[in-house]
């Protein structure tokens, strides 16, 4: 889809029902699938913001299908809205059971369905949000520690010895240019760094910031002479940045200290603990370098 609208997949194999609501939903990208197969193929290839669903239909029924949703780590987030000409208290029970977020029973009222659909399209967003706040740094957007650590235990237990790197990076004399220019220019100068890394990143690579200016890569290499190259490829495309600061252009540089999963690394920490102390020698020895420890 070009637009913003969000889309709303319509299950029903009453023809009808399928008239009435894609009316009501002109505001809406609308989808639609007259029996439960079909509904599966459309969310396999189509971004649905919400399923509006029939439980009795021929074959497949509403209940198997939601079941099937809510099994799928792809399509369980997307919220289902029940409507359908059962109201007994077993058939509402079954249908939150089987993980809908909402029933209305046919024939429904038009703004009590609407507003239930624009509910759940509302508590989808905000959910979306806390999720992806909890996730993410607030300042520039990468992983936050909580998720790095998260994401990267499994990696390393799944990378054989020798493949996987631990890449601890450090903004050069960031205190100086907080100091200098201002906390506000400093904010833009990490905002930038971040853009730029990320720009370098490549398959399973996990980039995610620290705490202060120190940041992380965690990737897998099939040598250290390839990861080398690449830690090589960003700190030059770091140190060739340019931000302005009242017509004044200002360039930084970052040091980096580079470690390996190894037979004595026996956890991530470890490694990372490793690849820190090869930071604090680059840091000691000049900055703007990498050192592999």
């Amino acid at each position: 889809m070009c637009n913003n609208r969000e889309t709303v997949l319509a299950v029903d194999d009453d023809e009808a029902t399928i008239d009435i609501l894609i009316h009501l939903l002109k505001d809406y990208d609308v989808m639609v699938a007259l029996d439960g197969p079909s509904a599966l193929d459309i969310l396999k290839e189509e971004a649905v913001d919400i399923v509006l669903l029939d439980i009795t239909m021929p074959g497949m029924d509403g209940y198997e299908v939601c079941q099937i949703m809510k099994a799928d780590g792809k399509l369980n987030n997307i919220p289902v809205l029940f409507i359908t000409a059962r109201s007994d208290e077993e058939s509402i029970e079954k249908a939150f059971d089987v993980g809908g977020v909402d029933y209305v029973t046919k024939p429904f009222k038009p703004k009590e369905l609407m507003a239930r659909l624009k509910t759940h399209l509302k508590l989808k967003e905000t959910l979306a949000t806390l999720k992806y706040e909890a996730m993410h740094d607030p300042m520039t957007g990468i992983y936050n520690r909580r998720r790095f650590f998260a994401l990267g235990k499994p990696l390393f237990s799944e990378t054989p010895v020798n493949h996987f790197f631990a890449v601890m990076m450090d903004l050069d004399k960031f205190k100086s240019i907080n100091d200098t220019y201002g906390h506000d220019f400093g904010d833009e100068v990490l905002k930038l760094f971040a853009v730029t890394v990320q720009k370098h990143l490549i398959g399973s690579d996990i980039f995610g910031r620290l705490g202060g200016e120190e940041f992380a890569i965690l990737c897998i290499s099939e040598s250290r002479h390839d990861l080398m190259n690449r830690v090589e490829t960003i700190r030059k495309s770091v140190a060739d940045l340019k931000l302005f600061h009242d017509q004044k252009c200002v360039q930084f540089t970052i040091s980096k200290g580079v470690a390996k999963k190894s037979m004595d690394t026996a956890t991530l920490d470890d490694v990372l603990k490793k690849a820190d102390l090869a930071l604090y020698e680059a840091k000691e020895t000049g900055r703007n370098k990498a050192i592999f420890r």
